[in-house]
């Protein structure tokens, strides 16, 4: 790389910075290409990105940024798992981790929030953004369909006593 290769890579990884609401770093321990890109396509499919950095670039990128705690993670062959949601990024990594023991969770950071790894897994545990979504429509949908049954239950009374009148009398 020449020197406007690396300015563009760490201009790159602090636009990633600024944007990203986690930052997973991880460990490779000798993982393949079948299983890199494994992980990369769970990571796309959980709306997160996974990228190999040099170390001393990250380290460059994360000055000035909330994620500055994250340098001590960077030693040695490192990647960078990050999304804007705060848990999709971690919920990938860690369920990755838990099919191979060749990759290593070092830590991680929630903007100014440093994570070691049983943060990140703990991260991981919790609902996704999607998730609470869905949950909070569920809890908001629920109300408004029991007040649509109590005011159609006397209609649905009314109507079923006209009905007992009228097939006694055709009777």
């Amino acid at each position: 790389m020449d020197r406007s290769q690396k300015a563009d890579a760490v201009a790159q990884l602090s636009e990633v910075f600024a944007q990203s609401g986690v930052v997973v770093v991880t460990r490779n321990l000798g993982l393949t290409v079948d299983q890199s890109t494994e992980l990369r396509t769970k990571m796309r499919e959980a709306g997160a990105t996974y990228k190999v950095a040099k170390n001393r670039l990250a380290k460059l990128a994360l000055k000035d940024t909330d994620y500055t705690g994250l340098d001590e993670f960077l030693t040695g062959p490192t990647a960078l798992g990050y999304s804007e949601d705060p848990v999709a990024a971690a919920k990938a990594v860690v369920e990755f981790a838990k099919t191979t023991d060749k990759i290593e969770i070092l830590g991680g950071s929630m903007g100014a929030q440093k994570l070691d790894e049983a943060g990140v897994r703990a991260l991981a545990s919790l609902p996704s953004l999607d998730e609470l979504r869905g949950t909070i429509v569920g809890l908001v949908n629920a109300p408004a369909t029991k007040v649509a049954q109590v005011v159609n239950a006397p209609a649905a009374k009314l109507a079923r006593v006209f009905g007992a009148f009228g097939a006694k009398e055709a009777a």
